[in-house]
């Protein structure tokens, strides 16, 4: 697919979604709760009686109660953590800054999900980032440490080479091997929980651009070519549940954010498996739309998720 065809296909998938869910920070209308079909161009029916969605996006109510909605609309945690597993979350703490920066994952957000995991007979939940700050400062004032340890999770460090394992990147042509984090190699279910915020590199962080803190060598992705090796990361250790917190987005002086900061509350959580969809859809929440970002259309390339999101079943629901 040239890039001509693939833009043509990411819009054919806001057309599917409508105006409320993904087509920016300055959308006003929300859709109705329910199910999106598939627009004029599109195939799949949408989420059919008695199957699960491909995607879940909430909208209200509290970070949990966000959570909650979006598992129990998936089909339940239980399909994604199976019992006796040992699971990692990765969620976004490489920044030593308060929580109401939205630099890094919202706590509550993070502790639902440890606490969901353990409810679901997980033997161990383990949060760990690699963390642009120094390490200690972030876990702390990024609120994250004590959410998960009171979840019940245990939070482990990876500030240092000897966390991280040589990994090949099968399929890659720019990232052909990487370092990655020891845990994600023992993991039997990885979940992955970006914040959603604009990136003065990559343009957005998000499900994606979540995974360059799994690895030890991030000079490497800016090196030899960002959107690259963005696209490929996924290639050493695929996420098995992507939870995109939304809630207050940063709409620039990311990744950091200061005081001159632009935020948007958009109240929203994405959920899937999907990679590559849940990155299309917000996109379409941080503007100005997934085809500004090279990135997702090497990975849809990759054959790593579905970027034209008519052809999934999206569950949409309003609190």
């Amino acid at each position: 697919m040239d890039r001509r065809d693939f833009l043509k296909t990411l819009g054919r998938g806001a057309g599917a979604l409508g105006a409320a869910y993904f087509l920016g920070p300055a959308a006003r209308a929300l859709a109705q709760s329910g199910v999106s079909s598939a627009g004029s161009g599109g195939t799949a029916p949408g989420v059919l009686p008695g199957s699960l969605p491909d995607l879940v996006a909430v909208k209200g109510g509290t970070s949990a109660y966000r959570v909650d909605a979006a598992l129990a609309a998936a089909g339940g945690i239980s399909r994604f953590v199976p019992k006796g597993s040992l699971v990692v979350v990765k969620p976004n703490m490489g920044w030593d800054v308060r929580p109401e920066m939205a630099a890094n994952t919202d706590p509550a957000v993070v502790k639902r999900i440890v606490e969901l995991c353990l409810a679901s007979g997980a033997r161990k939940v383990v949060v760990f980032d690699h963390t642009c700050d120094a390490w200690r400062a972030a876990y702390s004032n990024s609120g994250i440490e004590r959410a998960a340890r009171d979840a019940g999770a245990e939070v482990a460090p990876a500030h240092a080479e000897s966390y991280y394992q040589a990994v090949e990147g099968r399929g890659a042509r720019t990232l052909k091997g990487a370092k990655i984090h020891e845990l994600l190699l023992e993991a039997d279910v990885f979940v992955n929980v970006p914040v959603l915020k604009n990136h003065g590199g990559a343009g957005m962080t998000c499900a994606m651009k979540n995974l360059m803190g799994a690895v030890w060598d991030r000079g490497y992705f800016h090196s030899r070519g960002l959107d690259a090796c963005i696209a490929e990361a996924a290639l050493l250790r695929k996420p098995d549940l992507n939870i995109v917190d939304a809630g207050k987005v940063m709409l620039s002086g990311g990744p950091r954010g200061s005081a001159a900061s632009r935020y948007s509350e958009q109240r929203l959580l994405i959920l899937s498996p999907d990679i590559v969809a849940v990155d299309v859809a917000s996109a379409r929440t941080l503007g100005p739309g997934p085809g500004a970002f090279e990135y997702i259309e090497k990975a849809a390339a990759l054959g790593l998720g579905q970027p034209d999101l008519a052809k999934l079943a999206v569950k949409r629901i309003e609190l």
